[in-house]
């Protein structure tokens, strides 16, 4: 399915920043709660309400919901499932991860915004997967400053994960962000240095790298819409809302209301 419907990128002022920036943080408080909830015995449509009775409580309205048919208000991806994984009566087991993502209109603006949890002990392989994945989406936010073009944030990317062995999935990219859920520019995981579209001040975009533990290859279940490794190992999903501000990256959404979760539990 083509999300991309725009052929020019849309930069922000200031203003329509700030209101992308609350429209991010109403997804990271979001993906705070639930990681308070999601444990062993756990189902992702109980965590699909849960996510969306909180964002209707903060005067915005799911942002995935509806979109291009979708079901509900998050994509949540188990195990090998990369991204788009519809949510259902599955009980969440001790060892799986899973992929959150979720998004949110407010005041004419979309977040959009993803983290892969752990459910209860997880293999050690499978935490570094995590780590590094987490690690690449550093290491791509770090490239989105004015001077640098569109693939130096996916070039730091791959050589960050291939580097590690593990596979950059080609086929779904990160996008830019505002009025629509996807806007230009596409934001690909890989690609070469100083090649793409300028990066700009007021540019506006998602980051989100998805890493797999073996190939790069995947494929689409017969829903639709649950994309999956093609060689059934896992994958790690993680996603930033950036805006470029006095020509450097500010991230307008946060982990921290995941991380404190986490620690309490």
């Amino acid at each position: 399915m083509n999300f991309f419907n725009r052929n020019m990128i849309i930069y922000k002022t200031a203003e329509e920043i700030e209101i992308m920036r609350e429209a991010a943080q109403i997804v990271s408080r979001t993906l705070g709660i639930l990681a308070s909830e999601i444990k062993p015995g756990v189902t992702s449509l109980y965590l699909d309400k849960i996510a969306e009775d909180y964002i209707r409580s903060q005067n915005a309205k799911p942002g995935f919901l509806g979109m291009y048919g979708f079901p509900n208000t998050l994509c949540m991806s188990i195990n090998e499932q990369v991204v788009h994984g519809i949510p259902t009566d599955r009980a969440l087991k001790e060892g799986d991860i899973i992929s959150v993502d979720c998004g949110a209109l407010y005041e004419g603006f979309y977040g959009d915004h993803a983290y892969t949890f752990e459910v209860g002990e997880v293999h050690p392989e499978i935490k570094k997967l995590l780590q590094v994945t987490k690690e690449c989406l550093d290491l791509g936010i770090a490239q989105a400053c004015v001077g640098n073009r569109i693939e130096d944030i996916g070039w730091a990317i791959q050589q960050h994960a291939e580097k590690h062995g593990y596979g950059v999935v080609r086929d779904l990219v990160g996008h830019g962000l505002g009025r629509t859920m996807h806007e230009d520019p596409q934001v690909p995981n890989y690609g070469r240095r100083g090649r793409g579209k300028k990066i700009l001040n007021g540019l506006t975009i998602a980051i989100e790298p998805m890493i797999n533990m073996g190939a790069e290859k995947v494929k689409t279940l017969s829903d639709e819409w649950t994309i999956v490794t093609a060689d059934g190992k896992p994958s790690a999903h993680f996603e930033h809302d950036i805006a470029v501000v006095d020509g450097k990256p500010e991230i307008l959404s946060t982990f921290k209301y995941i991380e404190e979760a986490l620690a309490k539990k």
